[in-house]
């Protein structure tokens, strides 16, 4: 009996340590790379795309800076709302290249800067 509890006890701390090492990968642009690349300025990428301007290769751009943002984790605020915001923002993008119907509408809702700025933007 004691055996069997060993070996569950055993089998329970390598699936603890398996889980543990399933975590996401590192992001491959800092938060702030990802906004000078795509959100920074009136003339930037995301200004493109939200007046509709935005070429497929536009919307892949947009998906693999957001992606980068799912990554990232905030230097301020809180996590869950940081992944609930930049999630929402990659799904969106994701949407603008599959084409479907109502993608621009939520790219715009999604990238709202205030909206994410306000909980999570450095001082």
């Amino acid at each position: 009996m004691q055996r069997h509890l060993r070996l569950l006890a055993v089998a329970a701390a390598t699936a603890a340590f398996m889980a543990g090492c399933a975590t996401k990968p590192k992001p491959s642009q800092s938060i702030e790379q990802v906004m000078e690349s795509g959100f920074k300025g009136k003339e930037s990428l995301n200004a493109k795309v939200s007046k509709g301007e935005g070429s497929a290769a536009d919307h892949q751009t947009m998906v693999d800076l957001t992606y980068q943002l799912t990554l990232n984790t905030p230097t301020k605020g809180d996590l869950a709302s940081w992944t609930q915001k930049t999630t929402a923002l990659h799904a969106a993008a994701k949407a603008l290249v599959a084409q479907q119907p109502g993608a621009l509408d939520a790219w715009k809702t999604a990238s709202n800067c205030k909206a994410c700025h306000s909980v999570h933007k450095p001082d």
